[in-house]
């Protein structure tokens, strides 16, 4: 029986240092020693943006702060209503409302926690979503081997399935899988 090894993830130090040596010049096996891996892992780090160093994540002016959150949470702890708490942030209610239908609901919301999801969500690029919904990417595949054109499937889709958004595709979606997609990705 072979052991798996558990895949380790760069930190953001060594992802620094990794694009730092590779804009000198290095090369992949060399910056793999220095981290104890193979010249396959650092090119697997590198290659996702084109050898070319990616800008560094930061938050939208327009996304709700930690200290939002936290507010938003203590005034759920003290009872406060979605609109009092929302005034008091300079929010809409609704995205109040929304912040905390998507971290749990009332009770369970956690500020920090919140903030983690809310940063993993907006990482970009997403998987398509005939990847991540495999029924729906075997359905488009059959209508497309009998010709159904995209829009056709879109439509059909929308009519089958009115108000399940998981089972519905734009014809977008559908072009954007058949020629940008990598093989592996949708």
């Amino acid at each position: 029986m072979r052991l798996r090894r558990k895949r380790r993830f760069f930190t953001a130090a060594e992802s620094a240092e990794i694009w730092d040596r590779w804009r000198r010049g290095e090369g992949l096996k060399s910056i793999g020693r220095v981290f104890g891996k193979g010249s396959s892992s650092i090119f697997a780090h590198i290659s996702p943006t084109g050898g070319i160093r990616p800008p560094p994540r930061r938050r939208s002016r327009l996304a709700l702060t930690l200290a939002e959150r936290e507010e938003i949470s203590r005034g759920l702890a003290h009872g406060h209503s979605l609109r009092r708490i929302a005034c008091s942030l300079g929010r809409a209610p609704s995205t109040v409302g929304r912040e905390i239908a998507r971290n749990g609901g009332f009770r369970p919301y956690r500020a920090a926690a919140s903030d983690r999801r809310a940063w993993d969500r907006a990482r970009r690029p997403k998987a398509c979503k005939l990847t991540r919904h495999p029924e729906l990417r075997r359905v488009v595949a059959k209508h497309l081997r009998r010709n159904w054109s995209p829009q056709q499937i879109a439509g059909w889709l929308k009519r089958t399935h009115p108000g399940t958004e998981s089972c519905q595709v734009s014809h977008e979606t559908i072009y954007r899988s058949l020629y940008v997609c990598r093989p592996a990705a949708c």
